[in-house]
């Protein structure tokens, strides 16, 4: 969905991350809750990973994107970044960067989250409480 020609906007979701991606045509930097992406996500593998789908759609260096993400951690916020830039992308230009994207994996919303608690059980999802011996 583009508004008013500006941008392309895309949300991607991991975890309880959720990343809210505007694209915009044009050289800038990617800024990530208002910060340079190289402050919120200081590790190089961090950042390789994070402009993957705009290199291999070779768009590196002719976008640039401004990025909400809330909740959850770093690793589930860096892969709520990445699908969200990759959706953008596909929004963009279908035609041209969706089977590339599709491809390399990018398009595949990775729905494993944390297992709700059962009622009466201990601390986590399955863990029971242990019964007494005899």
């Amino acid at each position: 969905m583009t508004h008013k020609n500006l941008y392309t906007f895309a949300v991607g979701r991991r975890k309880e991350s959720v990343a809210r991606v505007r694209l915009y045509e044009g050289k800038g930097k990617i800024l990530i809750n208002d910060q340079p992406l190289e402050e919120y996500f200081p590790s190089l593998i961090a950042q390789t990973l994070l402009v993957e789908p705009l290199r291999v759609t070779n768009t590196l260096g002719k976008v640039y994107a401004t990025i909400r993400v809330a909740g959850g951690g770093k690793n589930g916020q860096l892969e709520a970044v990445i699908y969200g830039l990759a959706r953008a992308l596909s929004k963009k230009d279908p035609e041209k960067f969706r089977p590339i994207l599709k491809k390399k994996g990018f398009l595949t919303r990775d729905a494993r989250v944390k297992e709700r608690r059962k009622y009466g059980h201990a601390q986590k999802a399955r863990a029971k409480k242990q019964s007494p011996k005899r």
